[in-house]
């Protein structure tokens, strides 16, 4: 049996397995909140956006206890500031796996420990003591019989990746060459994933305009546009996947492969200071759903097409006691208060109809009712006129059509040309005589676009249902055919979980 043999066939049942089950969206939760929602509060709006998957960026008793039988998978993390005891002792290790995991096992579905955030690019005197916490923690859940359980790893930044474009010839920082083989070692060994906080915030903010905004935000791009790795050829219609597989490649620069990708967090402010003029709402409800819908449609990245980017979106809420610019305190979609700033669908993407062609579904652009009336007439007719929306449904005789009521006959109109044109750059304002509502705002026979539907409707006048995930050619059938004949058997010898 080659190296290659072995790793082709455990990158196949891991993409199958993968497909099975469903890739997924969950999110982030911080505490950095003056007034933290309580975490009855938090369960509830989880389970309203049918959200299955959290990762705590601590291990707060109070959300572990009502994250109890909610089914909900619970990544856990070990904090920063109690990074450095775990790493030095296995007892301490050992005291906190019998604290925060043993005790909400199994009624809370606790899958994944994140040993601290971004170690090595924000205390990179701490990195000497990370990977020894990380196998302390380990041997931890051994000694409970929580190892198959309970996987663990540690989210790493972009900044790890000095050069991440073209993604083929990406690289880890080489100060750490010695840190990150270890790390990876115990990845291999243990069966968990790379986890990386990807954010094309930042890449585009920092890379001063060497990337289209339209690339950060997925968004399609003209062909003159095209983003291309020179080494590979590969097309990168995003700079999300060019940063996976940036982390992929640098994993093979140190001769592994086989390590899943799990994103820990990925997300885009709502809200900036006058020198951040991208942290905008618009912005970030573009970007998060055409995020989630990327990731729910399983299709992973060019290198890795195959394997799907489980992602956990940052962050459920703003964060007002967050240090930095005023960006950095606005990537939630709620606010403290349970308010949302926008509305992302976090559910199946079959969920959307052929009325939406943005894809943006409970999103609804409408005229505000206080608006100016002589402001709303001018602004729909802009929106009927130069806009292009389609402004037939509001016409004399046809379900929309209200003579006397201007603010739902310019709701219709503002809405529609949002949902055509949002992916393009199109946003919800109408000189400030509009705004975001998750309300819907249908009625009868009068179907605004991003009402919610069963099934989706594709360019060709199709629907799709079902799980959406990777397919197997010939050769992977081959593959897989002397996976279970050889591997699978000898897997399941040695008691391991696939």
């Amino acid at each position: 049996m080659t190296r290659e043999s072995w790793e082709g066939c455990m990158l196949l049942l891991m993409a199958l397995l993968a497909s099975a089950s469903g890739s997924f969206v969950g999110i982030n939760i911080g505490t950095d909140i003056s007034n933290l929602p309580s975490a009855s509060t938090i369960i509830s709006i989880l389970k309203t956006q049918m959200i299955k998957h959290v990762r705590l960026l601590d291990a707060d008793r109070q959300m572990l206890t009502a994250l109890a039988n909610t089914g909900i998978e619970v990544m856990v993390s070990v904090p920063m500031d109690q990074l450095l005891k775990i790493g030095e002792s296995r007892s301490e290790a050992a005291n906190w796996i019998n604290k925060n995991i043993v005790p909400y096992l199994p009624a809370t579905n606790i899958t994944y420990i994140a040993v601290g955030n971004e170690v090595l690019t924000t205390i990179p005197n701490a990195a000497l003591v990370l990977v020894p916490a990380m196998q302390f923690i380990q041997s931890a859940l051994l000694a409970a019989n929580l190892n198959f359980q309970v996987k663990v790893s540690s989210p790493q930044s972009m900044g790890m990746i000095p050069k991440s474009f073209p993604p083929s010839t990406a690289a880890f920082n080489s100060t750490w060459n010695s840190v990150m083989y270890q790390f990876l070692q115990f990845l291999k060994n243990t069966g968990s994933s790379f986890m990386l906080n990807a954010q094309p915030y930042y890449g585009y903010t920092r890379g001063n305009g060497i990337f289209p905004i339209d690339y950060a935000l997925f968004r399609s791009l003209t062909p003159n546009k095209q983003i291309v790795d020179p080494n590979t050829l590969f097309y990168y219609s995003n700079m999300f996947d060019a940063m996976v597989d940036a982390a992929y490649y640098s994993m093979q620069a140190l001769n592994f492969t086989g390590i899943p990708v799990l994103v820990t967090a990925s997300g885009w402010p709502s809200l900036g200071g006058a020198n951040e003029p991208d942290a905008t709402i618009d912005n970030a409800l573009v970007y998060n759903s055409n995020l989630v819908s990327h990731v729910l449609n399983g299709s992973g990245t060019p290198s890795q097409p195959n394997i799907p980017i489980n992602t956990y979106v940052y962050e459920l809420f703003n964060e007002n006691l967050r240090p930095g610019p005023i960006s950095e305190k606005n990537w939630g979609i709620y606010n403290p208060n349970g308010t949302a700033v926008y509305t992302l669908n976090f559910g199946s993407v079959n969920e959307s109809n052929d009325t939406v062609p943005s894809g943006l579904v409970g999103v609804f652009c409408v005229a505000n009712s206080s608006a100016d009336s002589t402001a709303l007439k001018e602004s729909l007719d802009w929106a009927c006129g130069p806009g292009s929306a389609n402004c037939s449904a509001i016409q004399p005789g046809q379900p929309c059509y209200e003579s006397d009521n201007i603010v739902a006959t310019a709701s219709y109109a503002f809405n529609d040309y949002y949902h055509r044109t949002q992916a393009n750059g199109g946003t919800c304002n109408f000189g400030n005589t509009a705004m975001i509502t998750s309300v819907d705002p249908s009625h009868g026979s009068c179907i605004f676009a991003g009402s919610m539907g069963s099934n989706a409707t594709t360019s060709d006048g199709s629907t799709t249902s079902g799980t959406i995930g990777p397919t197997v050619d010939g050769s992977q059938l081959q593959l897989l055919e002397w996976c279970c004949i050889h591997i699978v058997p000898l897997v399941l010898s040695f008691g391991f979980a696939l």
